[in-house]
């Protein structure tokens, strides 16, 4: 049996807790008990959450875990020494340790993400890096796997990190059935963006984003502004306004954002060579994609997918 303990502290956020149901619902998948959930707090006792409701915890060094997940918070989590020096204390006893969200800071201020890559929650990142300049934010990543210390996204960021474990404990069917069970998509890969294109433009039309779903459905073909404007039932000069004036950008810059996520997607999904990507995406050649990821990411996809693989890799090695 694998005892994951969910450590916790006053101000801590409902969701980190989501990430709990992955392994009840494994037991569950199993018909059999292979994890046992304990909720951690420095001395035990209730602990308040930000909806002030109080959570009996267990003392954090009561018992030895094999899988120990620090929780997350609204904003960035101060705890006292006392706890950051206990969580400083659990690589010792613990087979690998997480951080869900904000999470990541405790870990940080344990030290125990010096020299490791990591990430948390895009809207904290940097104040991360700013922090704690030994760790390698790498701000735009689901979760991250380095060694034995995970690190996730926001919230629902840690579901998916949840469900890494569970597949590398119990195999990709288990991992399956659990992501069926809770209704989310299997899995996530560790690498993929936190953000979506088609989300941060949030048009406020119906006409501008019937436009940018036909855009994100033929990203292989030309889409001039004539094109999408048809898609929208609007002249091209009315399109071109209306669009800028809901989503803040132009036509030809969000279809490149639509084209580096659909991009980005396919290097974390398949092996297909950048060339034949970059093709299927409707980039015009290999270049045009580079420096629409450098815009994007400040990176090129050769970079991005060794990142890819070095997270998958990392999990295939975890033992």
């Amino acid at each position: 049996m694998q005892r994951i303990g969910f450590v916790l502290f006053p101000g801590f956020q409902i969701m980190t807790l989501a990430a709990a149901s992955v392994f009840e619902f494994a037991n569950l998948a199993l018909q059999q008990t292979n994890y046992e959930i304990h909720l951690l707090s420095e001395h035990g006792g209730p602990v308040r959450n930000t909806l002030g409701m109080d959570v009996p915890t267990e003392a954090i060094d009561a018992h030895a875990f094999d899988t120990l997940l620090i929780g997350g918070g609204v904003g960035v989590p101060v705890a006292p020494p006392s706890l950051i020096d206990a969580i400083r204390k659990t690589p010792q006893t613990t087979r690998r340790v997480a951080a869900i969200c904000t999470g990541a800071f405790l870990l940080a201020e344990a030290g125990l993400l010096d020299g490791r890559r990591a990430t948390t929650h895009w809207a904290l990142a940097r104040q991360l890096t700013l922090r704690y300049p030994k760790v390698n934010v790498e701000e735009d990543r689901i979760f991250i796997i380095d060694g034995d210390i995970w690190t996730s996204a926001g919230m629902t960021a840690g579901i998916d990190l949840a469900l890494a474990m569970v597949e590398k404990d119990l195999g990709l069917e288990i991992a399956r059935k659990v992501a069926q069970k809770l209704v989310v998509y299997h899995r996530r890969a560790g690498g993929q963006s936190q953000f979506s294109a088609l989300l941060e433009l949030e048009p406020k039309s119906d006409r501008i984003q019937n436009a940018l779903t036909y855009a994100k459905s033929h990203l292989n073909a030309t889409l001039s502004v004539e094109e999408l404007a048809a898609a929208a039932n609007l002249s091209p000069r009315q399109f071109s306004r209306a669009f800028t004036a809901e989503t803040g950008e132009s036509p030809a810059k969000a279809v490149e954002h639509l084209r580096v996520e659909a991009a980005r997607l396919m290097m974390e999904q398949t092996r297909h060579p950048i060339e034949v990507i970059a093709r299927e995406v409707g980039f015009a050649d290999r270049e045009r994609m580079r420096r629409a990821f450098l815009r994007a990411f400040g990176q090129s996809p050769q970079a991005m997918r060794r990142h890819v693989a070095a997270d998958a890799d990392a999990l295939a090695a975890i033992a």
